[in-house]
């Protein structure tokens, strides 16, 4: 059966990408998604932040607003369930609705071969990185029927789950697997007006990667040299894909995993 898009069609010209949308961002006390929240809200969003760290969470919080924008805050472990599906509950509580989510927060894992990784290591990866997905994703889109009709949702992914990942073996892992739900609930929710997608970042000048680097010296100077644009991205370069993504103005993009990666994997 067709479906005629009554909220997710293209937008006018000028107006901000996500004008009069609610918008639901996790890991958002920092990083790419602390970025992310201050480029929706700037975008005309409305803005619940979702994350562990309350500190983090209300400074991004107090910019947003002293910005002009509309934005509150949740604490949410990515690994607790229930506290996963009350954060998606709570923007409808506070601002009537759901249209837009970006599921961006995730953990990385210490590098080295998989038999060296503890298994206690790999489950919590798993339960962070694809899990909460799967869970944010379901009360997502129940949330975004429930309310908007339709919507749109942007799952955050890595290059390195492009290809065999040995420095980043269960991360990269945990990666792809979230490549497939995208593309399978953006197959299952398509004809209902929900699209769903994934972006792919490269090198990001990030504390994830940060941290990465401090295990293994170097990474850097690697990163870049085998990045066409030879420089890592600012996390609000990362933002800016994932905003055209869960906007309007992408209304005939569902199911696809996009690179953000300075052509890295070119």
């Amino acid at each position: 059966m067709n479906h005629t898009p009554t909220t997710d069609t293209p937008a006018p010209a000028g107006r901000s990408l996500l004008a009069g949308k609610v918008a639901f961002v996790t890991g958002a006390g920092r990083g790419i998604g602390a970025a992310a929240a201050r480029l929706f809200a700037r975008e005309g969003a409305r803005v619940l932040l979702a994350a562990r760290t309350e500190t983090q969470l209300k400074t991004v919080t107090e910019e947003i607003r002293a910005a002009g924008g509309t934005a509150d805050y949740t604490l949410c472990d990515l690994a607790d369930a229930a506290a996963v599906r009350a954060a998606v509950d709570r923007a409808v509580d506070l601002y009537g609705r759901l249209d837009v989510a970006f599921n961006n927060g995730a953990i990385n894992q210490r590098p080295g071969p998989m038999d060296r990784m503890p298994e206690a290591d790999f489950d919590r990866l798993y339960t962070v990185n694809l899990k909460s997905v799967w869970l944010a994703m379901t009360a997502e889109v129940a949330a975004i029927r429930a309310t908007a009709g339709t919507g749109s949702i942007v799952n955050n992914s890595s290059i390195g789950s492009l290809r065999g990942n040995p420095e980043l073996p269960a991360y990269a892992a945990m990666k792809r697997a979230v490549n497939s739900l995208t593309e399978s609930a953006a197959i299952t929710y398509g004809p209902e007006g929900i699209r769903v997608n994934a972006i792919a970042p490269g090198n990001t000048l990030t504390e994830m990667i940060r941290g990465w680097e401090a295990e293994s010296p170097g990474l850097q100077e690697r990163l870049v040299a085998q990045t066409p644009l030879r420089r890592g991205a600012d996390p609000a370069e990362i933002a800016e894909a994932a905003a055209w993504l869960l906007s309007d103005r992408s209304s005939f993009v569902t199911g696809t995993v996009l690179r953000v990666d300075g052509g890295a994997r070119a």
